[in-house]
């Protein structure tokens, strides 16, 4: 209880508020690249692991199948991804970044570095290397796939 005998907000509200406030501000920051998260979030995904199946990437992301496909779309229809054949497979789309993807991508972690910059600014390298080591931990506790927004698993089919 706080002074005035009000609960005192706990480590787990702190994290909801600090996420929610970090997610809007990275989504408005990526959004003058004109991207959304989702779309954020897959680039990266192609990046990570080019040659990928929709499929497979749909379950990396845990995002219904319907729902990446849609995002696959609007990526391509700006020419940032495009669908190949799989030789091994050829009922099977490998997803590979384009030249202007990749490009994007660079201007991605650019603006990811500067987000991560301004709301880590209070703290010292030390503060942020300890931050970044306790939020792991707990994510992997969590079972969080690495580099993975939860987010995906709520995304409504296309």
């Amino acid at each position: 209880m706080d002074a005035e005998g009000l609960p005192v907000a706990g480590s787990a509200f702190l994290l909801t508020q600090l996420g929610t406030h970090c997610a809007q501000a990275f989504a408005r920051r990526i959004g003058e690249l004109d991207l959304t998260p989702p779309q954020t979030g897959l680039l990266r995904a192609v990046a990570q692991a080019p040659g990928s199946s929709q499929q497979a990437l749909a379950e990396l992301l845990g995002t219904p199948a319907t729902r990446l496909v849609a995002l696959v779309d609007g990526l391509e229809e700006r020419g940032l991804v495009e669908r190949r054949r799989n030789p091994a497979d050829r009922r099977l789309h490998a997803v590979h970044l384009t030249d202007a993807g990749t490009t994007l991508l660079r201007d991605i972690g650019r603006v990811a570095r500067e987000h991560d910059d301004a709301i880590l600014a209070s703290l010292d390298a030390d503060e942020r290397a300890r931050l970044h080591d306790l939020l792991a931990k707990l994510a992997a506790d969590r079972g969080l796939t690495p580099g993975v927004h939860p987010g995906y698993r709520t995304l409504p089919p296309a």
